[in-house]
């Protein structure tokens, strides 16, 4: 966990002392896991970068619980792109013991093909790597490629997102990792003069080759608190044929640039 310790002072110092993209609304910007699993089709701004602090707790039907936390940075790299990385923070208690360390690095990129028009969803390519880093990271690469498709009507829109991951089941991490495919779809509505985002899920996910279907039922809200602050929360239930396991997430998002890497910024 010592060499998670800069990360965190870093994220923190963004935060605190990085200006603001002024004007921006991101709180219809679904992200992965913010709160739900399905992502929109959509990237950052160019050139914007967002901070993610997140956590995570579930409480599975084996009696393991477990907290996880998973500061992240997003970037708009080039127009309609971004990229990012994410550092994942574990606790895990089984049966009276707590094993708790890091669980991986996630580095990411997304990469969207067109807005909406005549009828045709936005469309976009998602690509993720799992890197086997801390006690509870495992000890192989894993690679997920997706495709997200997003359409609008009005202040409604519906997602689908459908991802396969790549290579062998050997070596995974013990915590979050990333599952052999995953297909998911979600509804999102606007409320509160467009502040407020309630978001509905249900996705269907296979996490190895062996194991069986899991279904997981999701809801969650997106609140733009301040305009470059969004704060959000979720609940997750996953049905299966030994019980249900429970989820709750809730996290902060801010939006920010560096003028030094604007066009025409400082140098």
């Amino acid at each position: 966990m010592r060499s998670t310790i800069p990360v965190a002072l870093a994220a923190g110092a963004l935060l605190v002392l990085a200006p603001p993209a002024h004007g921006q609304i991101d709180y219809r910007n679904l992200d992965e896991g913010r709160p739900v699993a399905t992502e929109d089709a959509y990237p950052i701004e160019r050139f914007a970068f967002e901070l993610l602090v997140p956590y995570r707790f579930e409480s599975e039907h084996s009696g393991a619980d477990f907290h996880l936390i998973g500061p992240e940075v997003e970037f708009g790299a080039l127009r309609n792109t971004q990229i990012g990385v994410k550092t994942l923070l574990a606790a895990v208690r089984e049966t009276g013991e707590t094993d708790w360390g890091l669980a991986g690095i996630r580095v990411f990129g997304l990469y969207n093909f067109n807005t909406e028009s005549g009828g045709i969803p936005a469309l976009a390519v998602r690509a993720e790597t799992a890197l086997p880093v801390g006690s509870l990271g495992g000890d192989a690469f894993a690679l997920t490629l997706e495709g997200i498709g997003t359409h609008s009507w009005g202040a409604t829109r519906a997602h689908l997102n459908a991802g396969l991951r790549l290579g062998s089941d050997s070596g995974l991490g013990s915590v979050d990792p990333l599952p052999r495919w995953v297909l998911s779809g979600a509804v999102d509505h606007s409320f509160l003069r467009h502040s407020l985002l309630a978001i509905a899920e249900i996705l269907a996910e296979r996490p190895t080759d062996d194991s069986p279907v899991e279904v997981i039922l999701s809801a969650g809200l997106r609140w733009q608190w301040q305009p470059t602050l969004v704060l959000d929360a979720g609940l997750t239930r996953r049905l299966s044929s030994s019980g249900p396991d429970i989820g709750l997430t809730i996290g902060l998002s801010h939006a920010f640039a560096l003028s030094g890497l604007m066009p025409g910024g400082p140098r």
